[in-house]
């Protein structure tokens, strides 16, 4: 199962929560930024449908495959 780790971070002058580099909006407060992290972590643990998805890959080859909407990752927040 994959784990996933969202951190919050001071951030443009003011708080954020990252993700592999991909920064939140900015929050006035810790707290509202810790809070907005808790929310997203967990609705990535929410189960969805299974489906089938299409993507390229950065060679530039369409791969499609099924994705088990009940396969959710492992989440925290840190900070």
């Amino acid at each position: 199962m994959a784990h996933i780790t969202y951190r919050v971070v001071e951030h443009d002058g003011g708080w954020a929560y990252t993700l592999d580099g991909t920064y939140s909006e900015t929050f006035s407060s810790h707290e509202a930024a810790r809070g907005a992290a808790v929310r997203a972590a967990r609705e990535q643990k929410v189960p969805d449908q299974n489906a089938v998805i299409e993507y390229e890959t950065s060679g530039g080859k369409w791969v499609t495959e099924s994705a088990d909407g009940h396969d959710r990752p492992e989440t925290e927040v840190q900070g």
